[in-house]
C-alpha cells in the first residue's frame, strides 16, 4: 500500500524545528559514508522554457530510498503556481516496495530553509540577530521561519525586485510569524550591517556585493542550483570562508562557486568543507568573529528523503494521507 501525502499533508507533518533536526542527520549522515547521493539528472525542454530534474538517493540508516522528480519553470509564479512542481517517492529498502509519494514542493521548501538553518546554527555568530532576506517568494518565507528557530532576531529586513512582492511577504511576516519585516529598496540597503544574509532569488546574475558584506556576517546562498545562474559576485565569494551541502555537487553544479573558479579568483581549496563535518565536529567552522562564513547549498535528494520518510512516519501517526494500492505483489 501507497500512502499519498499532499502539500497540506505535508506542512502539517514537518514543522521547521522537526524538519531541522531531521536535516542535520541526513548531513552527518552523507558525512560518515551512511548515504547514497548521485549527482542529479537535468532534462531542459525546448526553447529552455523549463526544466525536469531526476534526484535519486538512499539512506541505509533509515531504511529508505526514492527520488525527486521536479520541474522548475521559473514562470509560474505569473500563473499562481510554485515554480517547483513535483513528487518525493519513497521506497522501503528491505523489498523496494513504495510506500508513499509526497508533495515535493512543500518538502523542497521546508527542507531547504531548515538546512540553511542548521548552517546558520553551525556557523553564524552567537549574537547574530539582524536578518537579510533577498527576494520575497515561497524560500524567503519558510526561510524567515527557519531563521527563527536558528537564532533570536531584533531585526528583519526583505528586498524583492518587485515591491509589491516584498509588501506581501511583509504583511505574511506579520500574521504568520508576528514578526516585523522592513521592506528595502535596494539589495544594499537590505544587507547593511545584517549579521546574517539569505539569498533566495531566481536571478542568474549577481544580486549581491562583496563590498556590501559587514564582516562577521553569515550567507547563506539558496536561490542558484545551476552552473550558469550566480546570486553572489565573486568579491563576496572571494571574502567568505565557504561552506557546502555536499562537495562533487558544488564543483559540478554551483554557478556562485564555478564563475570565481573560472574566473581565477579562487582556487578549489576555498571550498573549506561540507556541512556535515562541521556538524560532527571533524571540520572546524567559524573561524573569527569578524570572519564572512558562507554556506553554498544546492539540495540534495537525500534531503527529500529524509524529510518524506519523517512525513510518512508522522502522517501515519497521525491519519493524514490517502493510501492507495499501486500493485507490486503477485
Amino acid at each position: 500500500m501507497t500512502l499519498i501525502l499532499s502539500q497540506q499533508d505535508v506542512r502539517e507533518c514537518l514543522p521547521m524545528d522537526a524538519c531541522m533536526r531531521v536535516m542535520r542527520d541526513t548531513l552527518i549522515a552523507l558525512s560518515v559514508g551512511d548515504a547514497v547521493q548521485p549527482l542529479r539528472s537535468v532534462m531542459r525542454g525546448p526553447e529552455h522554457k523549463g526544466v525536469l530534474g531526476v534526484m535519486p538517493g538512499w539512506l541505509p540508516g533509515l531504511g529508505v530510498m526514492g527520488l525527486k522528480a521536479v520541474s522548475v519553470f521559473s514562470g509560474n509564479h505569473a500563473a499562481g503556481l510554485e515554480s517547483h512542481i513535483g513528487a518525493v517517492l519513497l521506497h522501503e529498502t528491505t523489498h523496494g516496495q513504495l510506500i508513499a509519494i509526497a508533495d515535493a514542493s512543500e518538502i523542497t521548501a521546508i527542507r531547504t530553509a531548515a538546512v540553511s538553518g542548521v548552517a546558520t546554527q553551525a556557523l553564524a555568530r552567537d549574537n547574530a540577530s539582524d536578518l537579510a532576506i533577498l527576494g520575497a517568494g515561497t524560500q524567503a518565507r519558510t526561510h524567515l521561519e527557519a531563521m527563527l528557530v536558528a537564532r533570536t532576531l531584533r531585526r528583519v529586513r526583505v528586498w524583492s525586485r518587485t515591491r509589491a512582492h516584498a509588501d506581501a511577504f511583509a504583511v505574511w511576516a506579520a500574521q504568520r510569524c508576528a514578526v516585523e519585516v522592513e521592506v528595502m529598496p535596494s539589495v544594499r540597503d537590505a544587507v547593511h550591517e545584517a549579521d546574517i544574509i539569505c539569498t533566495t532569488t531566481a536571478s542568474r546574475e549577481p544580486i549581491l556585493e562583496g563590498t556590501w558584506v559587514a564582516p562577521g556576517a553569515h550567507i547563506n546562498a539558496v536561490g542558484s542550483s545551476v552552473a550558469f545562474a550566480r546570486e553572489l559576485d565573486t568579491a563576496a565569494v572571494v571574502a567568505s570562508r565557504l561552506f557546502v551541502d555536499r562537495q562533487e555537487s558544488t564543483i559540478n553544479e554551483a554557478g556562485d562557486y564555478l564563475f570565481p573558479l573560472r574566473e581565477g579568483a579562487i582556487t578549489e581549496a576555498h571550498i573549506v568543507g561540507e556541512l556535515g563535518d562541521v556538524l560532527r565536529g571533524v571540520q572546524p567552522g567559524r573561524g573569527s568573529p569578524t570572519e564572512i562564513t558562507l554556506f553554498k547549498s544546492l539540495g540534495l535528494a537525500i534531503e527529500d528523503i529524509a524529510a518524506a520518510q519523517y512525513v510518512y512516519t508522522q502522517a501515519q501517526a497521525t491519519g493524514r494521507g490517502v493510501t492507495v494500492h499501486l500493485g507490486g505483489t503477485r
